[in-house]
């Protein structure tokens, strides 16, 4: 009888531990990849009725661990009604908080950066639409500022710690709050862009012989520089072959940089200004990114397209990208388009 005992309890506990492991699984981890739905709760709806909204909607793994936990965190009496932006990645314990907290959509806004902005572009742009203090830092901060808040495996282990945010505020729509710190935002941002850049295409860029850092920094001359996915991809073969071949990129955007003026045509006074920054007197890539690129833009510098182009020009009136295989073809279409 003792022996009975003693094995019905070893099976209970085991029984018990194995229940409680599932459990803490359960509530750290998502119930699926990343996907956006807007969730309501009405006044007056109680935890079952939430949490079963919740699993209807694929938004947890289970109810009843989603209202364990809510009863056991003592959040079950706190679950605040409104319309509340929440995803299928986010975990039973992160969704738990949010309705408990109360951060529903009327406490958040849109943001949204566009591709090519610098930071000088975003910080202006932060400035006007969040009044919390310290947008005006943007600027000073450096990626490794965030080392201690983003995966360890993430993409700041591929570039120098000296380097400032130039280049690496990827371009997106965010959802933040109304209240959200300077910090906040930067983080999500960074982490938007570590999702972004896949680990086959850090491979591809280390089989090349290339740091990331450069493929940033190419990736944001060709985002200044021609807007289609296509053009992109052949601008970037261009620029590639120039800096096989040793000779100075001529990039107008890195002149658009240093002046902080877009012109139809630059003068030989603007070629010869001195900068690091300056492509018609420097060869190779200038010393870090111009603009903050998008991820056709940064595909575009991993994956150039090779063709018999040497050079092109973007048309003032209607932005469409001309090539050309030689010098004097080149002077042709700059006559006919850049008058």
């Amino acid at each position: 009888m003792k022996k009975i005992l003693k094995y019905a309890f070893l099976i209970l506990l085991f029984i018990l531990l194995f229940s409680y492991l599932n459990y803490r699984s359960a509530i750290n981890k998502s119930f699926a990849e990343g996907e956006d739905k807007i969730f309501i709760i009405s006044k007056g709806e109680a935890l079952k009725t939430i949490s079963a909204n919740l699993k209807k909607e694929n938004l947890i793994i289970s109810k009843d661990y989603f209202e364990i936990y809510a009863q056991l965190s003592k959040l079950d009496n706190k679950m605040q009604a409104g319309e509340y932006l929440l995803n299928s990645s986010m975990s039973i314990k992160d969704i738990a908080k949010r309705l408990s907290e109360g951060l529903s959509l009327s406490q958040e806004k849109t943001i949204k950066i566009i591709e090519g902005w610098d930071i000088g572009d975003i910080e202006a742009y932060l400035q006007k639409e969040i009044k919390s203090e310290g947008f005006y830092d943007l600027k000073t901060k450096k990626l490794h500022d965030y080392s201690e808040s983003l995966p360890e495996d993430s993409f700041l282990s591929s570039v120098p710690s000296n380097i400032f945010l130039e280049g690496y505020f990827f371009p997106d729509t965010y959802r933040i709050f109304n209240d959200a710190s300077l910090d906040d935002v930067v983080l999500k941002v960074l982490n938007n862009f570590n999702e972004k850049l896949s680990l086959e295409m850090l491979e591809d860029i280390k089989k090349q012989g290339k740091s990331l850092h450069e493929i940033i920094t190419m990736a944001s001359l060709i985002e200044k520089e021609v807007r289609s996915e296509k053009d992109m991809k052949i601008v970037s073969g261009i620029f590639w072959n120039r800096i096989e071949a040793g000779q100075a990129l001529e990039s107008c955007a890195t002149l658009a940089y240093i002046l902080g003026e877009d012109k139809k045509q630059y003068t030989y006074e603007d070629t010869e200004i001195k900068s690091p920054y300056n492509t018609y007197k420097n060869p190779g890539l200038p010393p870090g990114p111009i603009s903050n690129p998008g991820l056709n833009a940064i595909k575009a510098a991993i994956y150039p397209e090779k063709t018999d182009y040497y050079y092109f020009l973007s048309r003032f009136d209607n932005g469409e990208t001309v090539f050309s295989k030689t010098y004097d073809e080149h002077l042709r279409n700059k006559a006919k388009y850049l008058r």
